[in-house]
């Protein structure tokens, strides 16, 4: 066997970031078990939401028991409702006003006054009732290790709610990183430069 490529197959897996250690872990995750998010009511549905996004995405297998899934994800989420306000003024007022006498041996000869006002103001008051869900969630292995965490927030899409929005937001971002975990975990890697070098003649 060709000498390097034995070193290279024997490397000690200290060597290993924990940034490629926990991409070697996500790279191992088939099964997911979604825990109870912290958060009331609205988190409930956020973790449905989860669970359908995941799902949908065909990459990994949702389970209800958590002791057959390889990690679980955890977290808080909520979706709050508030009520934006926005006020406006506009307004317009012009004043102008002029006088004047002419005076002379106790009397009063001559006088001039004219006036001008013009005004006109306009207000206006209204009010948005909108909804914002923000979602923040781990991934845990079965060591307890957290091998994938993210955080997302949205006021809704265009054809989503904020609940529905915020999951999609998660779900897509979890696989995409999964992905690139299965290109470029150091097991990928390694076996590339791995590869036997020819004999030299």
């Amino acid at each position: 066997m060709n000498v390097l490529f034995l070193c290279l197959l024997l490397a000690p897996a200290d060597n290993l970031t924990p940034e490629d250690l926990s991409a070697n872990e996500l790279a191992k995750v088939r099964r997911i078990y979604i825990d109870i998010l912290t958060g009331g009511d609205t988190a409930l549905q956020i973790r449905d939401l989860l669970m359908t996004s995941l799902q949908g995405s065909k990459q990994f297998i949702i389970t209800e028991n958590e002791e057959k899934a390889d990690a679980v994800l955890r977290g808080a989420g909520g979706d709050h409702i508030f009520t934006d306000s926005f006020q406006s003024s506009e307004g317009l007022n012009v004043h102008t006003q002029m006088g004047g006498g002419v005076t002379g041996n106790s009397r009063t000869t001559g006088s001039r006054y004219m006036g001008l006002s013009v005004g006109e103001n306009e207000s206006r008051h209204t009010e948005e009732r909108k909804h914002e869900a923000m979602v923040t969630v781990r991934l845990v292995n079965r060591d307890g290790d957290v091998i994938w965490s993210a955080t997302a927030e949205s006021l809704g899409g265009k054809f989503l709610g904020a609940s529905a929005d915020v999951a999609d937001k998660i779900a897509k971002r979890l696989v995409n990183d999964y992905k690139e975990a299965k290109k470029l975990t150091p097991q990928t890697r390694q076996t590339t430069a791995a590869q036997p070098v020819p004999a030299s003649k």
